[in-house]
């Protein structure tokens, strides 16, 4: 006998943070529609994941569907509290920068997951004089510590206070990758042209071009 389908719709992607509304519930009981398993919990009718991982779909031999999520060898390594990710700058405005985040470790992803770096968490000291655009750029290659995560609604949240993290790679407008030159400067090999950064004292196994 084929295997039973699953009746609801699963949310897209197939990794999932902790927190991601699954599917409805609500039929479970009657002996239809979905069951929650390993990695899940069943919440106002709806069927959630208690952990970040892969979502899987099997169905017992009731055929009653199950909704599962797995961590594994095989499955993505997620972005966790404490993590050093690498991640490239999507949009900034005056209070935080929207980044996508590539790399936990050395590690890429294969997919990518949305992260903030708000204004107040970009610099140890000094964190009401911090200026959003004079630390990062759109396209800036940033490393930076997990400090919260994610789930369905919202972002993983993002630190570069430490003098590790930050900016690692940039370009100028000339399309020229700059170098460092101070802790909050960057400049251009071709044109000169100094642009404010925070700058990252990077540590080689995490630079990623």
């Amino acid at each position: 006998m084929a295997p039973a389908q699953v009746s609801c719709t699963l949310r897209q992607p197939l990794y999932c943070p902790l927190g991601e509304r699954l599917c409805s519930a609500e039929e479970a009981t009657a002996g239809r529609g979905t069951s929650a398993g390993s990695g899940t919990y069943t919440r106002h009718g709806f069927i959630f994941s208690s952990l970040a991982g892969c979502l899987e779909k099997r169905s017992e031999d009731s055929g009653l569907p199950v909704v599962s999520v797995v961590r594994d060898a095989e499955s993505q390594l997620l972005p966790d509290v404490g993590a050093v990710v690498t991640c490239k700058v999507c949009s900034i405005n005056s209070r935080f920068a929207k980044v996508q985040i590539l790399y936990v470790g050395s590690t890429p992803l294969k997919s990518t997951f949305r992260g903030t770096i708000r204004r107040e968490d970009i610099r140890a000291t000094e964190k009401d004089k911090v200026e959003v655009y004079k630390s990062f750029r759109p396209g800036d290659i940033v490393l930076a510590k997990v400090i919260s995560l994610g789930d369905a609604q919202s972002n993983y949240l993002l630190s570069t206070a430490e003098n590790e993290l930050g900016v690692v790679v940039a370009r100028s407008e000339a399309g020229v990758q700059m170098v460092p030159i101070s802790w909050c400067e960057m400049q251009c090999p071709r044109t000169h042209t100094k642009d404010f950064r925070k700058v990252a004292r990077v540590q080689p196994q995490f630079l990623q071009t």
